[in-house]
């Protein structure tokens, strides 16, 4: 009887093992591919930019793509890279400053 309980808890904590380390194995998935999509329509009203503008990007490499049946989707992150890549801070003096 011991015997069998033993092992019955043997299994139990196997199986809370297998448990743990695949819930970490999806979560450490999860965050890789983490990165939001958008859409070239969503892009060119957050750079307010043409549709011939976001293709130059494109073609110049500026900004990496997807394609799927015709689509482009583009990274957010890519997005933030380009804005913060052409961030250029004000020389001028703060209003109000002497």
């Amino acid at each position: 009887m011991t015997e069998g309980f033993d092992m019955l808890l043997t299994v139990a904590q196997d199986i809370k093992t297998i448990k743990a380390y695949l819930l970490n194995f999806h979560k450490s998935r999860l965050e890789q591919f983490s990165d939001e999509w958008i859409d070239g329509q969503v892009v060119m009203q957050t750079l307010h930019v043409s549709k011939r503008t976001l293709q130059s990007l494109r073609d110049s490499g500026v900004l990496p793509y997807s394609r799927i049946n015709g689509k482009f989707y583009y990274k957010v992150s890519d997005m933030e890279a380009l804005l913060e890549s052409n961030y250029s801070p004000s020389k001028s003096k703060h209003y109000g400053d002497q």
